[in-house]
């Protein structure tokens, strides 16, 4: 009897072209954990105000990505997928869904319902836990299998941005690069609104969550806090590479607006380059494979802004993408 592994990613349009981008960020900005608030106020803000304006911007962004073979993150996601099932074997079945756009979780649990398994692995590709992301995600999967006359067992992989073979593929896509060379370091991770992680706390004990010195440990409490849980990732690594204190800080990018998580990753590298800062070494590592987030807003956007404000290099630390130090993680991450 074989095991199945569902890698799921967020996802991405199925191509460039206005439409295709309009139809991802509709079906992505509809979701009611992306944008928590009434649903009939988010159909109209979505539907009639966002994706209307902003899928034009979005789509050229888009473009300026694309390569001749599609979007880098299903790329990369795919190769990802295939050198995973090559390693854990014919014992395994590895598919790859994405939660947005394609290929559906519903379509690809339907190849692994076909295939009889006698465990499924969900394993959503996104290190440390967030509802918007981990949590609309293993919603999905819960809710196509929920019909199902037979469910398997089930192992779902809420996190792992303390896993040490996660951490130890990160650390070898760091290495590369020596902080030690460069004026700061910055580890900047996915925005989220601030009620985000105090309507998370509500569910974990901690009801007076002042965004503060809480996340400064993991405990009980914040163990799926993802500001918690983001603090913790940039602590592995720190010491790991040995980075001084006052050298390096954690910030949150891609914000809507000022009511989200900060540090603002532009705001810190606009200071730093006005305290004299010319060589910045930036860590991404909420994502695990390159994206629109990282090749254009950091490798592009802040690059813009730190010239602006004189500095002179950006130097970004690729992602884990498809890496052999990272699917040897996945397969111990799946063992585990």
């Amino acid at each position: 009897m074989k095991e199945a592994v569902l890698l799921i990613n967020l996802g991405t349009p199925d191509s460039s072209k206005h439409s295709k981008v309009a139809k991802y960020l509709t079906q992505f900005l509809n979701d009611r954990r992306v944008i928590d608030i009434n649903p009939i106020l988010r159909f109209i803000l979505v539907n009639l105000i966002i994706v209307p304006f902003r899928s034009f911007k979005s789509s050229k962004l888009y473009q300026a990505i694309w390569t001749k073979e599609g979007s880098p993150l299903l790329i990369n996601s795919i190769l990802l997928k295939e050198k995973l099932q090559n390693k854990l074997g014919e014992k395994y079945i590895v598919e790859l869904a994405m939660r947005y756009q394609n290929p559906s979780i519903k379509s690809t649990l339907k190849k692994i319902k076909e295939q009889l398994p006698s465990k499924i692995h969900v394993l959503p590709l996104y290190p440390q836990y967030a509802s918007s992301s981990t949590g609309s995600t293993i919603e999905e999967v819960l809710s196509q299998i929920k019909g199902w006359e037979v469910i398997p067992s089930l192992n779902i992989i809420s996190h792992f941005y303390n896993h040490p073979e996660f951490i130890k593929a990160l650390l070898i896509e760091g290495k590369k690069h020596n902080p030690k060379n460069y004026d700061f370091v910055i580890f900047s991770y996915h925005g989220l609104p601030e009620r985000h992680i105090r309507k998370g706390s509500l569910d974990y004990g901690n009801n007076t969550c002042l965004l503060g010195d809480c996340c400064n440990k993991i405990s009980i409490n914040n163990q799926y806090c993802y500001r918690a849980n983001c603090f913790q990732t940039t602590r592995h690594l720190v010491e790991a590479l040995n980075i001084d204190e006052g050298k390096y800080c954690t910030t949150f990018q891609s914000r809507l607006d000022n009511k989200w998580l900060q540090p603002f990753s532009d705001k810190v590298i606009e200071d730093i380059a006005k305290k004299g800062a010319k060589n910045i070494l930036v860590f991404s590592p909420a994502f695990v494979a390159d994206c629109l987030e990282t090749i254009y807003e950091i490798g592009v956007e802040y690059q813009e802004i730190f010239i602006e404000h004189g500095g002179e290099k950006i130097t970004l630390v690729n992602s884990l993408n498809a890496n052999d130090e990272w699917v040897n993680a996945l397969k111990e991450i799946v063992l585990s």
